[in-house]
């Protein structure tokens, strides 16, 4: 059996200032070096074969946490990214709504149908994305494999494991910062045995701050 160990990247500037961070290089903030901190703590206790992250910094400043508490370098893939929101980019999401209403719309209600203006569509992206993983899986057989990367990343990865459609994007909850996810994969199938847990995290939760 293989296991996949996904994490979301800690807390970063663009989850705190709310702009819309796919492909802009934002970094960690400190509570989300407390959360990475907090993370590796929790990842000491889980046998990891091997690293992946995002080379986007968020990301890989979270992995850097994990590679010092298990002395393991940190395989970076570009293809592990967030959406890129074209246009979207570094824009307050306050604004979204009034300059793209249609996309917006679609980001919110209908993602299937989502075109970021000169960017990925969720099409694009979620195949994109799970192309990635799949390489990465078969890369290594019977390992404990553990990919840093990014929210809708994962969202967009859970929608495969379960047998979703994309129209059903929604249905998957969006998960907390430094949160993990465990997927037990054998002869092809995905059993998600845990989901978004940040009980590591206690007070340093991002998702518990928030109030929209």
């Amino acid at each position: 059996m293989t296991r996949l160990i996904l994490v979301r990247h800690g807390e970063a500037e663009g989850n705190i200032i709310r702009r819309f961070h796919g492909h802009t290089d934002s970094h960690l903030t400190p509570n989300g070096h407390l959360q990475a901190q907090k993370l590796a703590e929790r990842l000491s206790k889980e046998h990891i074969d091997v690293l992946y992250s995002s080379d986007l910094s968020r990301a890989f400043q979270t992995a850097k946490y994990i590679s010092e508490q298990k002395g393991l370098i940190i395989r970076v893939v570009k293809g592990l990214r967030e959406i890129n929101g074209g246009e979207w980019e570094d824009v307050p999401w306050a604004d979204l709504p009034h300059r793209w209403p249609e996309a917006y719309h679609h980001w919110e209600n209908k993602p299937y149908l989502l075109q970021m203006p000169n960017g990925e569509s969720m099409v694009e992206f979620q195949n994109r994305v799970v192309k990635e993983i799949i390489k990465i899986i078969k890369d290594n057989k019977k390992k404990d494999i553990c990919v840093v990367t990014h929210g809708t990343v994962i969202k967009a990865l859970l929608c495969y494991f379960y047998g979703k459609p994309l129209e059903e994007f929604t249905d998957i909850q969006w998960h907390d910062n430094a949160s993990i996810t465990i997927v037990n994969i054998k002869d092809d199938n995905y059993t998600v045995v845990i989901e978004g847990d940040n009980a590591h995290l206690g007070e340093l939760s991002t998702l518990a701050k928030q109030d929209w």
